[in-house]
């Protein structure tokens, strides 16, 4: 049997919530170690920034700076800029990973799946053919075969030439 080490998930898997009761979206927004954070790019009225707990490698979030999780009053230039952004990501992870689709979306609220449900955020997940299989179906695991320091290395170029 092949044993594959992801201690980094430990905390998510257990269900244990971070010592600092704040936003963790806020909180990435707040802070300035955008590598150390994986913060890809800073916009106007939103950031893109890896998704810690990622179902593929290059699972990216596009988040707006405010905290809300009302989308419907959110402002048009705000959600303007989370649609350019989630374009843009799209086609640089087209140009440095080649995915073969993608899975787009929010999930607003709790029952709906959302894990932050108090800052709204858009996923963008890359999809290669074959990439479920009878792991996550049958032992309830994911395997991702990239460390997500790698990931950011290869796509931080392409953000800041945004």
């Amino acid at each position: 049997m092949e044993i594959k080490w992801t201690p980094w998930r430990g905390q998510f898997v257990k269900g244990e919530t971070p010592k600092d009761s704040r936003c963790v979206l806020c909180i990435k927004h707040e802070e300035s170690n955008d590598a150390e954070n994986h913060v890809l790019y800073r916009g106007q009225f939103s950031y893109v920034l890896m998704n810690l707990y990622p179902y593929n490698p290059g699972h990216l979030m596009i988040v707006p700076y405010a905290h809300t999780n009302d989308f419907a009053n959110l402002p048009a230039a705000t959600a303007a800029e989370i649609m350019h952004l989630t374009q843009r990501s799209a086609t640089i992870l087209s140009t440095v990973m080649n995915p073969h689709g993608y899975n787009l979306g929010m999930n607003l609220g709790r029952p709906a799946g959302a894990g932050i449900d108090e800052h709204l955020h858009m996923h963008i997940v890359p999809r290669w053919n074959g990439d479920t299989n009878f792991m996550p179906l049958i032992g309830g695991v994911k395997l991702i075969p990239e460390a997500m320091d790698d990931t950011y290395a290869a796509l931080v170029g392409h953000f800041q030439a945004l």
